[in-house]
């Protein structure tokens, strides 16, 4: 018989897979269309009956794509797409840990609907899983005059109210709530930290490659919003912007910049273009920095896994078709801010070129801002755990490596996902995978993935590879580096 839970909202029917009860596309918030097209979500109306939950629910409105940094996310049509997933053992249980995945996607792309983030191997293994969508893009991360800022932001605090309400129907505690992600979404995971709004309603955070993301004030996304406002012919106001379909607003905004060629072969990296979305330290939503509020003490409290891989952008540097001539890459050399001593530290230890370009990138974009978030952790007296993936695809030609996303198959142990084989080479380590996914589930489980933490002495830190290891201040070199002008 299919499994049966009763939400805030109505009876839920999902259905049974490998063992575990699937429940797919719960609407935790009313469709953002209409009037709430731009305004704060809301939960969803109440239904009669059963709401048969066996599909995937529709994805938010994106630029289209087969693959988000990596990762096959299906597009599926649709206004009610603030919905979740939910993964259990059994609804029947009581007080199961849960965790809850905001995907990645540079907050204008990826979907709880992807293969990768199917949550079977959690629940297998004692853990309630929660995979939810949120708005992207400009209709998420854009400020608007007449709109709340940060709506994407909402939308996770919104799903993180729903979890607090229905998560035990489902077998899950409301008091074991671990929030994680990977890229934007650990960035996200870290920014519910510093929102009044999100206060008891996690307790556990998990970043994975989640330094990317810069938390800004308000103003560079409003200066974003009044460019794509001029290039539509409107005012920068929630009203004039729903006069148009969603997909032309993702046309519009992606639209920005291209006139302006970018600077030789580099330009795909280095080229000028549209302002990123980024949560913003609006005051409200989100009250200031998470990064400050992590540093003085004042943010939620919440223990934190946090971890990159060793090679996250070198990827893109790599896939040029050729290598760089000398004076674009001494160009690319100043668009990083890398100077001479720079320069000096890693040609010592790697081909001149794009080898460089591509570890100073990732070096500065993730490694070390993801140390600056563990240093702060632990200087705070907050207990964090931390980690590195140095585990090296062959996929090809060896040119994806310790790369962006390639962690992802190994935390949900599921090698064998679509795509999997497109990003790790045709046989990735599955004893890899088994270590990865059980140190994530003890995290969220206890809080302790199995090494010591990172406030002790001489800043331990796990290898994850084939074999891994227990190291000591990996970065030290490189956080010196890059923390001196």
């Amino acid at each position: 018989m299919d499994p049966q839970v009763v939400t805030t909202s109505g009876r839920v029917c999902g259905h049974w897979a490998g063992g575990v009860a699937e429940f797919l596309g719960i609407p935790y918030a009313a469709p953002p269309a209409g009037r709430r097209r731009f305004a704060a979500p809301v939960p969803p109306s109440p239904w009669d009956g059963v709401r048969y939950c066996h599909a995937y629910g529709p994805t938010a409105p994106q630029p289209p794509s087969d693959y988000t940094e990596g990762v096959p996310e299906p597009l599926i049509a649709g206004e009610d797409y603030l919905n979740l997933n939910v993964f259990t053992p059994d609804p029947g249980s009581a007080g199961l840990p849960v965790l809850v995945w905001i995907h990645g996607g540079a907050f204008n792309g990826g979907s709880n609907a992807s293969p990768w983030y199917r949550g079977t191997t959690f629940a297998r293994d004692g853990v309630v899983f929660v995979a939810v969508n949120y708005r992207l893009g400009v209709e998420g991360f854009l400020p608007l005059d007449g709109a709340p800022v940060n709506l994407g932001v909402l939308d996770w605090v919104r799903a993180l109210a729903w979890v607090h309400d229905n998560i035990a129907a489902f077998g899950g505690d409301p008091g074991a709530v671990t929030v994680g992600g990977q890229s934007a979404g650990g960035q996200a995971s870290m920014t519910l930290l510093a929102v009044p709004g999100a206060a008891g309603l996690l307790h556990r955070v998990i970043d994975m490659s989640g330094g990317a993301v810069a938390w800004e004030p308000v103003e560079p996304a409003r200066q974003a919003a009044r460019a794509l406002a001029a290039r539509l012919g409107v005012p920068p106001t929630a009203e004039a912007f729903s006069a148009f379909a969603p997909e032309e607003l993702v046309a519009a905004y992606g639209s920005l910049g291209s006139e302006e060629p970018g600077p030789g072969p580099l330009g795909a990296i280095f080229r000028p273009g549209p302002k990123g979305f980024n949560p913003v330290n609006d005051g409200e939503v989100v009250s200031r920095s998470p990064y400050d509020m992590i540093r003085d003490g004042s943010a939620h409290p919440a223990a934190v896994l946090i971890g990159a891989t060793a090679e996250e952008f070198n990827e893109s540097v790599r896939s040029q078709p050729g290598p760089p001539g000398e004076e674009e890459y001494h160009d690319a050399l100043r668009a990083l801010d890398a100077g001479p001593r720079v320069r000096r530290f890693y040609e010592e230890r790697l081909a001149a070129g794009l080898d460089v370009l591509g570890q100073i990138l990732t070096d500065r974009i993730f490694r070390v801002p993801t140390l600056r978030l563990a240093e702060a952790c632990a200087e705070a007296g907050r207990p964090v755990h931390a980690y590195e993936f140095r585990w090296r695809s062959p996929a090809r030609g060896g040119v994806v490596g310790a790369g962006h996303c390639v962690d992802l198959p190994f935390v949900f142990d599921n090698l064998d996902a679509e795509g999997v084989g497109r990003m790790c080479g045709p046989n990735p380590p599955p004893g890899l995978a088994r270590d990865m996914h059980a140190a994530w589930v003890a995290f969220v489980t206890t809080g302790d993935p199995g090494w010591p933490p990172f406030g002790e002495d001489g800043r331990p830190t796990w290898i994850f590879d084939a074999p891994g290891r227990l190291a000591h201040d990996p970065l030290a070199e490189e956080g010196r580096l890059w923390r001196e002008p």
